[in-house]
């Protein structure tokens, strides 16, 4: 039975975990253009855990509850909407406030979810799979049989993007934590491992030529050894700073430092940064249609979200905790009616 209040999960202040605390209060009304969402799964990303760090641009003020895609049933209608049926199954991209039994969301923003499928794998496309396949089609364009690495492989964009390049068989390598090859391995790649290994000289040994893609989400200077690891034409797509967690604001600035450089170098590569709200901002149309064919994908099992793990809202903090010690393989998942 839907709860008579709302449960929300905030940051309180800047650190970790245990700042994540819980509030209970009116369940919020639909303002005019908007609808309101009973929840049903919203996922933990690793934006969540820069914003608990202060290292996010373009946040509210504290407090403020995370949560960057939810998965939803359509509980209440603005005024003005029409075009959105009460009960009908969605999901939004929302950068904030997923965090929550109930969420306010703009109804433009509001994509339908097909019938029948898991919360927690539908929501587990609308920020990790729709990132990987518009980095891998939208920025680098990748072509069938071409080649990339994937770093952060195991986590929830690395696992999407195995699943989204073997079905376009490319030659893939991905970097892990050893105990996570079998599941690199398992999706058709090849396993390094970031602790031990050198994964420019592994991809040079593999590949001389160079790769046609990289896709890395740690930052600071790995960048350039990720941009060192492209062949003429080949294209480098940055989209996180997992580095700046534990190195602080001037690892981030370091990074985007030599991603300027790297976009005037002479040589024919190309880097990007990419910024899946900002893409679906400029342009809102790729990211209904993106989403839209991998539901389709989803419905057809062409591919399966890989749920690290499943939690209750009061268990945020331990999913939390979970993701930014990478003590996990593919999406943390919360479910804030259970």
């Amino acid at each position: 039975m839907p709860s008579t209040k709302n449960l929300r999960v905030v940051i309180t202040r800047l650190g970790g975990p245990e700042v994540l605390q819980q509030v209970e209060e009116e369940i919020p009304q639909a303002p005019e253009g908007h609808v309101r969402v009973r929840v049903l799964a919203t996922g933990v990303a690793f934006a969540d855990v820069l914003m608990r760090h202060g290292l996010y641009p373009a946040v509210p003020a504290l407090p403020f509850a995370p949560g960057y895609d939810i998965v939803g049933e359509v509980d209440a209608l603005g005024q003005g909407v029409t075009q959105v049926p009460m009960g009908q199954r969605v999901a939004a991209l929302t950068m904030i406030g997923g965090y929550s039994r109930y969420t306010v969301v703009p109804a433009a923003h509001l994509v339908p979810v097909p019938e029948g499928l898991d919360p927690a794998e539908a929501v587990s496309l609308v920020f990790n799979y729709v990132t990987a396949y518009q980095m891998m089609q939208r920025v680098a364009k990748l072509a069938s049989g071409q080649s990339i690495l994937i770093h952060s492989a195991a986590g929830g964009v690395g696992t999407a993007a195995l699943q989204l390049g073997r079905l376009q068989d490319l030659r893939m390598f991905g970097t892990a934590s050893r105990p996570k090859h079998d599941l690199v391995r398992k999706f058709g790649a090849v396993p390094i491992d970031y602790r031990s290994e050198d994964f420019l000289r592994r991809v040079r040994e593999a590949m001389p030529e160079g790769l046609h893609c990289v896709l890395d989400p740690i930052g600071g200077s790995q960048w350039w050894k990720s941009y060192s690891c492209l062949r003429r034409g080949g294209h480098l797509v940055c989209f996180g700073a997992q580095a700046a967690v534990t190195g602080g604001k001037s690892i981030a600035a370091l990074g985007f430092g030599l991603l300027g450089l790297m976009k005037v170098l002479p040589g024919g590569r190309h880097a990007s940064w990419y910024n899946i709200k900002k893409l679906r901002d400029a342009q809102p149309q790729w990211f209904r249609e993106d989403l839209s064919h991998l539901f389709e994908l989803l419905v057809a099992r062409r591919i399966e979200p890989v749920i690290a793990g499943r939690f209750t809202l009061r268990e945020a903090g331990r999913a939390n905790e979970l993701l930014e010690k990478s003590q996990g393989t593919g999406k943390f998942v919360i479910l804030p009616q259970e």
